[in-house]
């Protein structure tokens, strides 16, 4: 038992350590641990205080702390935490603190004490504020800090305990604490589970929002405003706008935020200094999170918190904000491609292009060469890996990852190639190949994964405005796809996925997207090679003419003891995505009839007249409005000029009848010739 006194004494250093260690192993702590019979006189946990003090003493050796008979100790460790504190026990607490400290320092130990409860033990210690509760909370921090997820995913109940007594004391406090706890809180604020799906979780959420507003509505130094606009950004990046109260007040400080968010942004931005830039960076990419909140609070259309002139106002001070992101953007050199905070510069300038199309447009026109090189140099450099779904966070997290800054840019490169000169910008800077070999790797991504996920996936999303951008240059550049290769290979891929994509249900509208521009680049690419009847062209024909004959269907209408016209049941949920492209659709398809003989062979094979005849003569004609006559009309004039057999088909099946009942006049003469 000396051996305790001097270690107690704490004068000893590494080597006279390792020397009692070899002397004494491990067996002589274990038995004074579970020894239950205390010296005569002594209080009851004497043996079991001297063997925490000898495995405090050991675990200062990096190696002996993540040894097994250390690890195997945790719930011991937990036990004595959780127990009652006397003045006897207090060093007991400390040692315990100590070997946990150690444990954590090493390779496998946040995984150990996550595994063996540590984490509700902590909490409970700090919920109760029991004897040495700022240490807890200490180590609370750092296995947060290394497995958040698993700590929600184990003890979400006793960390929340925790988030509700820091929310408290963070809206009761009228001190510096308030700003200290502004530093602490975020740790605490869960990505999942929603902290909105709890009551006790709303009720955090509620202090946390009253703290802010007070806080933000006061006179602040800088060193006083940042934390408290992290946080912030922090509860967004969890919730949303979830957490900031319908009504006068909520509004006003969403505004605040935001209006605050952007003085930062153009204040750190407009610098030239760059090591100004340089300690405002995690500063700024919160701004950034509040900021794209509050791009989609102005877009807003169901129970807006902000009213109209609100939203002007914002646009108004987002659009200097975004000035000042562009103007440092042009100054990025080529050695800094690197940097996170690119990476989230980019991002939040893409969230503003596909929303704010009008403004800015010269600057960003001035910026696209650089934005498509950007894009270009992260997607080569990132493996197929890389395009796998990303975390949601803009903070600076996964910094040596590639990620795919052109998921962030598609949609606003959509509304720019509508446009002459940035459409020719990114022609000129290659943005068409670089989007194509995009869509035959997210593609790849998307087939990969198992099942067909029915939440719709980022890679989706991409997949589906990548279409509407080769849309948009099928209608205004045909030459460019005619002339440039990538688009051939994208052909291929089209043909090939849309067999593939539109037997599941869940990926309709993906399917609608990829049905229409394949039937519209076929127009275009009629000589090239996959098209001349190969097996995935004649496959791809059959798919798409299988989704614009399932679309409508006659239905039972409630009006009157007949039937209409109407969007087929399986259509219906996609529909307000898909109408537009369905039409399209049918004008393409009418186009490719008279360029590929096969085409009407296929419209037989799949009794496609033979169905749409039966519709037409069972539903009432004034349920079928006047576009879809049109549509309809455009593709059996189309077959009945270019094929014998449908013809015969169409007039078997009184075609001249329900074309003239339907007003379908070209429809008629061309059957009547």
């Amino acid at each position: 038992l000396q051996v305790t006194k001097a270690v107690r004494a704490g004068e000893i250093d590494a080597k006279t350590r390792r020397q009692i260690f070899d002397a004494i192993g491990f067996t002589f702590p274990n038995r004074l641990l579970t020894s239950r019979q205390p010296p005569a006189g002594c209080p009851a946990h004497t043996f079991r205080a001297l063997g925490l003090t000898l495995l405090a003493c050991f675990c200062t050796d990096p190696e002996l702390a993540g040894h097994s008979q250390i690890l195997n100790k945790i719930p011991a460790f937990n036990d004595i935490l959780v127990s009652p504190c006397t003045p006897d026990s207090m060093s007991m607490i400390d040692d315990v603190y100590q070997c946990l400290s150690a444990v954590m320092a090493t390779a496998r130990g946040p995984r150990e004490l996550v595994t063996k409860g540590t984490v509700s033990a902590l909490c409970q210690a700090y919920v109760n504020c029991s004897y040495g509760s700022d240490r807890a909370l200490a180590l609370l921090l750092g296995l947060l800090a290394t497995a958040e997820a698993k700590c929600w995913q184990r003890d979400a109940p006793h960390l929340l305990a925790v988030l509700n007594k820091l929310s408290d004391d963070f809206l009761r406090s009228e001190d510096m604490t308030k700003f200290e706890l502004c530093e602490v809180l975020p740790h605490f604020i869960p990505l999942s589970p929603p902290l909105t799906q709890d009551s006790q979780g709303s009720e955090c959420l509620c202090r946390l929002y009253k703290g802010l507003a007070k806080i933000l509505g006061s006179k602040l130094s800088q060193s006083q405003r940042d934390p408290a606009l992290k946080l912030a950004a922090c509860l967004v990046q969890a919730c949303g706008s979830e957490w900031i109260p319908a009504g006068n007040a909520g509004s006003k400080f969403l505004a605040l935020l935001v209006n605050l968010a952007c003085v930062e942004v153009r204040l750190t931005l407009e610098e030239p200094d760059p090591l100004e830039v340089e300690g405002k960076k995690e500063m700024v990419t919160a701004c950034y999170v509040l900021i794209e909140m509050g791009i989609q609070e102005c877009l807003r259309e169901e129970k807006p918190l902000l009213e109209e002139a609100q939203k002007m106002q914002l646009l108004r001070i987002m659009e200097e904000a975004f000035g000042a992101v562009i103007f440092y953007l042009k100054q990025v050199k080529q050695e800094e491609l690197q940097d996170p905070f690119i990476f989230a510069s980019v991002r939040v300038l893409g969230a503003w292009m596909a929303e704010e199309t009008s403004s800015l447009k010269q600057e960003i026109c001035e910026l696209l060469p650089f934005l498509v090189r950007y894009a270009k140099k992260l997607f080569k450099e990132g493996s197929p890996a890389a395009s796998l779904p990303q975390p949601e966070l803009a903070g600076t997290e996964g910094a040596g990852l590639p990620q795919d800054a052109l998921r962030f840019l598609l949609p606003g490169f959509c509304h720019l190639t509508a446009e002459d000169r940035p459409r020719d910008i990114l022609i000129s800077e290659g943005a068409p190949a670089l989007l194509c070999e995009y869509f035959l790797r997210q593609w790849e991504v998307l087939t990969s994964e198992p099942g067909s996920p029915a939440p719709l996936t980022s890679t989706e999303m991409s997949l589906q405005t990548a279409c509407g951008i080769f849309l948009n240059l099928v209608v205004t550049a045909p030459d460019l796809v005619k002339r440039d290769k990538t688009f051939s290979s994208l052909m291929d891929v089209l043909l090939k996925s849309l067999p593939l994509l539109l037997p599941q249900k869940d990926h309709l509208v993906l399917a609608a997207n990829i049905a229409t521009l394949g039937l519209m680049m076929a127009r275009i690419l009629t000589s090239s090679a996959v098209l001349q009847g190969t097996q995935p062209a004649k496959e791809f024909f059959g798919a798409a003419i299988r989704f614009l004959s399932e679309a409508h269907s006659a239905q039972a209408d409630p009006g009157s003891d007949g039937l209409a016209a109407a969007v087929s049941p399986a259509y219906a949920s996609a529909w307000a995505d898909i109408r537009e492209l369905w039409f399209l659709g049918m004008q393409a398809l009418a186009g490719c009839v008279p360029l590929f003989p096969a085409l009407p062979q296929a419209v037989l094979q799949a009794r496609w007249l033979e169905d749409l005849a039966g519709f037409l003569t069972r539903v009432a004609p004034a349920s079928v409005d006047f576009e879809l006559i049109a549509a309809f009309q455009g593709v059996l004039v189309e077959l009945a000029r270019a094929s014998k057999p449908c013809r015969d088909v169409i007039l078997a099946q009184h075609g001249e009848e329900w074309a003239n009942l339907y007003g379908m006049a070209a429809l008629e003469q061309c059957l009547s010739e």
